[in-house]
C-alpha cells in the first residue's frame, strides 16, 4: 500500500476536492432562471384573465350595398373596458382606410355601441340614429362617396385617451352587385 498512489479518478489519496468558483455562480444563475420562469407563468395567467380594451366586436359576415344585395349595410358593434373617445374607420385588406365613420365619438364603458356602414367611401358628415326592434340605438353615419370595391374589410378603432389603435381580428366582405 502506497500513500502517494493515485486513486481510480487520478486524484491523490488524502487530498480534499474543493468546488470551483464557477459552481456557485452556476447555481445562482439556475435559481434566477427558475424564478424568471415562475414569474413569466404568473404574469401570463394574469394577462389571460385581464379583459381586452375592445371587447366583443360583432360584424355582419358579408353585405352588398348594391340594389340586388339582400343585406344593404354592414352592422358593427363593440364594447369598451372603459369610457373612451373613439374614431371608427373601415380598412381594406391592405390596411388602407376606405371610410371614416366616426371621429372622437364618446363611448360609454361596457355598453354595446352599434353603428352601420352603407359601403360608401370617404368621411362621414354627420349621422342619424335608428333603433332596432329591441329598442337598441344604432348610429348610421352619412358617407356619400362612391361605393367601395368588393373585397375583404375590417374595422380600425382609434382610442384617443389611451393613444391606441385596435384592428378587428374578424373581417367582413363587401359583395359586388
Amino acid at each position: 500500500m502506497s500513500t502517494g498512489a493515485a486513486g481510480a479518478g487520478g486524484e491523490a489519496l488524502g487530498v480534499e476536492e474543493h468546488p470551483s468558483p464557477v459552481e456557485p455562480l452556476g447555481r445562482i444563475v439556475f435559481a434566477l432562471l427558475i424564478a424568471a420562469c415562475f414569474l413569466a407563468f404568473f404574469l401570463t395567467q394574469r394577462l389571460k384573465h385581464t379583459p381586452t380594451v375592445v371587447q366583443d366586436i360583432k360584424l355582419t359576415p358579408y353585405f352588398s350595398p348594391f340594389p340586388s344585395g339582400h343585406v344593404k349595410e354592414e352592422s358593427i358593434s363593440f364594447k369598451l373596458d372603459r369610457a373612451e373617445r373613439v374614431t371608427v374607420e373601415v380598412e381594406n385588406s391592405e390596411e388602407a382606410v376606405v371610410a371614416t365613420l366616426l371621429v372622437d365619438q364618446p363611448v360609454q364603458r361596457y355598453k354595446r355601441f352599434s353603428l352601420r356602414w352603407n359601403g360608401r367611401r370617404g368621411t362621414a358628415h354627420g349621422y342619424s340614429v335608428s333603433h332596432t326592434s329591441h329598442g337598441h340605438s344604432v348610429l348610421v353615419p352619412r358617407t356619400s362617396g362612391p361605393i367601395a370595391a368588393p373585397g375583404e374589410y375590417r374595422i380600425r378603432l382609434s382610442l384617443s385617451r389611451q393613444h391606441r389603435v385596435v384592428h378587428s381580428t374578424k373581417g367582413f366582405s363587401l359583395v359586388g352587385g
